[in-house]
């Protein structure tokens, strides 16, 4: 089976603190895979956030996810916090992806949990269609000019 990789950017400018909550944890006694999929979307609504932005909003285009891959590298346990490290790559017209760096602090070490990555294309919610990524939100996420 090809397993999949997922590339990070050489720096990261964004991280949300997240603690694992009793309600991610399912019945093998650490963090389910469905979690993780909640904690990268609180994650990106954070980000997002720190922009000035939702989901439904960003400098007019809405956004939608197409795919979305997790890898998981180690088990999470109920009273770990995570660093989700959150950053832009490949982005184009009307799309770009989102990666997820998940790590937590334990027994006095930094440990990988998991790494994802979601792709968003942007979309006009009240049309129902695909709609292009606003230049201002490109030229930030490029390393232009701040778009809030």
């Amino acid at each position: 089976m090809a397993r999949t990789t997922i590339e990070f950017p050489s720096t990261f400018t964004f991280y949300a603190t997240i603690p694992v909550r009793i309600t991610d944890v399912n019945y093998g006694g650490h963090v389910g895979n469905d979690a993780i999929l909640s904690i990268i979307h609180e994650a990106r609504l954070q980000f997002l956030n720190s922009y000035g932005y939702s989901e439904t909003d960003i400098g007019g285009a809405g956004m939608i996810m197409s795919e979305v891959s997790i890898i998981f590298k180690h088990e999470l346990f109920y009273g770990n916090t995570l660093r989700v490290h959150v950053a832009v790559t490949n982005i184009s017209r009307a799309s770009f992806d989102l990666v997820y760096k998940l790590e937590t602090d334990r027994e006095g070490k930094t440990i990988d949990i998991a790494h994802a990555r979601t792709a968003m294309v942007c979309f006009d919610y009240q049309r129902r269609r695909v709609t292009a990524l606003p230049d201002a939100i490109k030229s930030a996420w490029t390393g232009g000019s701040d778009p809030a």
